[in-house]
This record gives C-alpha cells, sequence and structure tokens, in this order.
C-alpha cells in the first residue's frame, strides 16, 4: 500500500508535495505530510488496515516522532498486544508498530518486522529508514544539492534528484549512524530427511505464508494464471477465506485463460477475465513503461499481461496475490534445467531471489500500484526461502527416468490434493507466453517509429533488439529528466555472483 517521499536537510514542503502529487497513483485514498526540524517527510495512502482510522503520518504520543509506511507487516496482530503494555496505540494501522518498536530498540526495529515495508521516520533531527529483507517494497535515495531526498518510485525523483539509487532490501539507515545491512538471503545446508518430511515441510510453510498474507480490512483477491503457483495460492486462500475473486487475462484462446476456468471451477472462486488485443497492448505500451521504469525486454513483455490483470483485478479488490518466488525457489525456469549447476543449484536459485528486488518484484509493485492495487507474495516469506534450500536439487528439478525433468517437483508434489492433475502437472510457461503476449508483439512495434539502427542508442544500455530499443525510447520519451530512470535499469543477466551476496 501506499507511496512515500519525502527531503532531509531542508524543509521543503512544496516539492515534497509534488513528489506525492507523482504518486498519488500508489495512494489516492488519503495523504499526509509531517514537517520536521530537519525535514519532510510526506505519504498519499491506500487504505488497506484501519481505512477510517490509520491515516499517515502517524504520530508518537508527545508528537515528536512520525512515520510514513509502504506496505505490511504481518506480525503486526503478534506484536499489538506487547507494545499496548508501554505505549498508547491510537490507530489499528500496522505501521503504527515499527514506530512504536524504534521507540522501544531504536536503529534495530527494522529486525523485528515480518512483513514487506518500506518506512521513513522522523525523530527530531534524526532520520530513520528501512527497507524490508527481498525489497518487495520499493524505495529511493537521491541527492538534491547537500539533502537527501527518497521516494517509493522513481518518477517522484525524476528531474528533483541527482545521484539516485535503490535503497538496498534489508537495509536500514540512520542519519547520524549511517547504513546497516540487516539481512541478507541466507546459505542453508540442504537437510537430509525423509521424502515425506520435506513434502509435510514445504505444504505447511507455504499455507502458513499465504494465510499471513490474507491480513487486510478490504478484499483480497488473486492473480490466476492456471500457472502450479498462482493455482496453489489461490486454492489455499479460497479455502481460508470460504469466498475468493480470481483474475485472469490473454488473448483470445490462450492457455493461461482456459487453465485458469479449470482452477476456478475446481476451487469455486468467484472468476474474472479480460481477453486483450493487439491494438489495446500497442495504445497502453507507453503507460505500461512509464509505470514499469524499465525497458528490459523481458520485464516490459511480462508487465503487460500484469497491466491488464490488474486493471481487472482493482474493480474488485483492493489486496492480490501473487506467484512470484516459487520459479527461483524451486528452480522453474527453463535455464536452470540446461544448466548443469549439480552441488551449486541452490546457490544459483539464491542468487535469483536476491536479484528479484530490481525486476520481477519491480515489475509486480509498479503494475499493480499503477492501478492502486496491493500485490502481496507469499513465496517470498523468509521462512519460504530458507526453508526451500534444504530441500535437495533432485527433488527440485526431479528426473523421472523417462529423460523428462520435472521443475518443482516438490511443490507440486507437496500440494498435488490441491489441484486437478492437468494443473498440477502442467509445464512451465511464463507469463508473457500462456497469456499470448510474446505471439501478439511480433508485429506492430513499428508505429513507435524507428528504432532499427543500435548506433542510434547509447552503447551502454546493452539494448539486445529491436524490441528493446522501442522500449527504451518510450521510456526516454515518458519523463522530462529521464536519466534518473534509466540509470536504474536493472537487467537479470547483471546479478551478482552467489559468493557476492555474503561479500
Amino acid at each position: 500500500m501506499c507511496g512515500i517521499t519525502g527531503i532531509w536537510g531542508t524543509t521543503d514542503t512544496e516539492l515534497v508535495a509534488e513528489m506525492m502529487r507523482r504518486l498519488v497513483h500508489r495512494g489516492p485514498d488519503a495523504h499526509g505530510m509531517f514537517r520536521a526540524p530537519r525535514g519532510t517527510l510526506g505519504h498519499r495512502r491506500l487504505s488497506i488496515m484501519d481505512p477510517e482510522g490509520g491515516d499517515q503520518p502517524i504520530l508518537s504520543g508527545d508528537g515528536k516522532r512520525a512515520i510514513v509506511g509502504n506496505g505490511e507487516i504481518y506480525n503486526f496482530p503478534t506484536l499489538r498486544p506487547q507494545l499496548a503494555k508501554r505505549h498508547t496505540l491510537r490507530t489499528r494501522s500496522d505501521t503504527e508498530s515499527a514506530l512504536h518498536l524504534y521507540e522501544q530498540c531504536a536503529q534495530d526495529a527494522a529486525t523485528k518486522l515480518d512483513g514487506m515495508f518500506a518506512f521513513a521516520l522522523a525523530d527530531g533531527d534524526d532520520l530513520y529508514v528501512a527497507r524490508d529483507p527481498i525489497g518487495i517494497k520499493p524505495l529511493y535515495f537521491g541527492r538534491r544539492g547537500q539533502d537527501r531526498v527518497f521516494a517509493s518510485e522513481l518518477k517522484a525523483l525524476a528531474g528533483v534528484a541527482t545521484d539516485v539509487r535503490e535503497f538496498p532490501p534489508g537495509t536500514w539507515f540512520h542519519s547520524r549512524l549511517g547504513s546497516r545491512r540487516y539481512y541478507q538471503v541466507p546459505h542453508v545446508e540442504v537437510e537430509d530427511r525423509p521424502l515425506d518430511e520435506h513434502l509435510r515441510r514445504v505444504r505447511a510453510t507455504l499455507e502458513r505464508s499465504v494465510i499471513k498474507r490474507l491480513m487486510s480490512d478490504v478484499p483480497v483477491g488473486a492473480f490466476l494464471s492456471g500457472g502450479l503457483d498462482s493455482s496453489l495460492i489461490a486454492a489455499i486462500a479460497k479455502r481460508e477465506l470460504g469466498r475468493l475473486h480470481t483474475f485472469s487475462v490473454g488473448v483470445e484462446g490462450s492457455r493461461d485463460l482456459a487453465a485458469a476456468r479449470v482452477v476456478a471451477d475446481h476451487i469455486g472462486s468467484d472468476h474474472h477475465e479480460y481477453v486483450f488485443t493487439r491494438q489495446e497492448v500497442l495504445e497502453a505500451l507507453p503507460q505500461i513503461v512509464f509505470h514499469l521504469e524499465s525497458f528490459d525486454q523481458d520485464l516490459v513483455r511480462s508487465a503487460i499481461p500484469c497491466y491488464f490483470t490488474s486493471r481487472l483485478a482493482s474493480q474488485y479488490v483492493k489486496v492480490i496475490l501473487t506467484g512470484e518466488g516459487a520459479d527461483e525457489l524451486f528452480a522453474g525456469y527453463a535455464y536452470y534445467r540446461q544448466t548443469d549447476y549439480g552441488d551449486r543449484l541452490n546457490d544459483e536459485l539464491r542468487r535469483s531471489v536476491a536479484s528479484l528486488h530490481n525486476v520481477n518484484l519491480q515489475r509486480v509493485d509498479r503494475l499493480t500500484m499503477a492501478h492502486s492495487l496491493e500485490g502481496r507474495v507469499p513465496f517470498l516469506d523468509t521462512d519460504m526461502i530458507e526453508l526451500a534450500q534444504t530441500v535437495p536439487g533432485p527433488c527440485k528439478l526431479f528426473d523421472d527416468g523417462t529423460g523428462r525433468v520435472v521443475e518443482k517437483w516438490i511443490l507440486r508434489k507437496a500440494c498435488e490434493d490441491l489441484l486437478p492433475d492437468e494443473i498440477v502437472w502442467r509445464g512451465k510457461e511464463q507469463f508473457d507466453e500462456g497469456s499470448g503476449t510474446v505471439d501478439l508483439l511480433a508485429t506492430g512495434l513499428e508505429r513507435f517509429g524507428p528504432c532499427d539502427d543500435p548506433a542510434a542508442f547509447p552503447a551502454s544500455a546493452q539494448l539486445r533488439s529491436h524490441e528493446e530499443r522501442v522500449y527504451y525510447k518510450l521510456l526516454h520519451e515518458a519523463y522530462d529528466g529521464s536519466d534518473v530512470i534509466l540509470s536504474n535499469v536493472a537487467r537479470w543477466a547483471h546479478r551478482p555472483e552467489p559468493d557476492a551476496l555474503t561479500a
């Protein structure tokens, strides 16, 4: 939920108000500002928890501290009774827990939180900022002269700041103490357990992860592509909620639409679908690239169905569950099968998870929030990340004895009773493939002007194709001060080496 902005070093309320305006899609329900002695915090609210009483900034009892936050803190129900013994709780908002934890634990407050979050807290002359362990919710820092500026999206900083960089996941910053990394994707050894025990642990951890993310004071739904990951999440959520809205999109006759109908019928969800056309995609493409803040070809392709699904879902719910992370935890992509990692498979999977914050998770955040919709990712619960590493590689990439390697085998096996066999054992298709988006983009991009000459584009961008040059052009044209955006585009191929993750 929400968008946060701020400046530290001076109190420029007009600048913060302008940055807030650029983030109105992240929080159309309410807005607020707090002026501290050395800075100003701004907030745009998408009301999820305590819709009536949870507007931000939230102030401490003495009015000297204030917090603005984006995301959800899932252990808030557990924290609340303990915090109530020492503090007067003025809201039912989960963000308030971070404020009071800071009052108790100072800079270690972020380490006590379980959730997806980015928040900024003004404490007199001090600023404290933190981001969740995996980087599910975004945050960027930049400079404006001698002052620091920050915002949830790059677009708020375009033309406003220089030296803009992504604030690292699993990190807190204190204006007097500097930055500290409090979480990195851990290296966990494979555990020698009976197969039945591995299966039980995977199933139980997934169920807990989904149930935890049903916390909401507004309706919750689920994306449903008909693939394994989204289907499992939808099945568990439907069982817990009783009623669930599910959403699927694709071109006419796409495999995703057909498979999603099978799942929706099986679990009994209130299912909604939307069929999009080439013309609609081409008309929406500049807006999609604008919101995505990337020209990466693979990311834009997957952003297209995400855009249309988010638009559809926003008509019914404010919170959506998505299946991101399962492929990186349980070896779902084709390249894991094509490369012989051997004992280093888990290292490669670990690297993939650690790289999600500015690729796939950026796509989920930007395209859902473009429609004022909050995306939640159960597979990226920190307990699930740790557990997945204890599972032996052959249980993830399973050789069935016929020469076929089944990706995510243990996840399929652990949950095979939840879905029809044709869904449980359906082959992996990426969102842009199953929805028909890739085939649809084969023609029509010429409408955006000539992009055939690679020499017309900066070599530093390492553009891979005519298609990617089109996306680069659209992103460049979308912003005044586009250098801030273009310089922060991440590429999946540029992930850190596994050994660098613990450096």
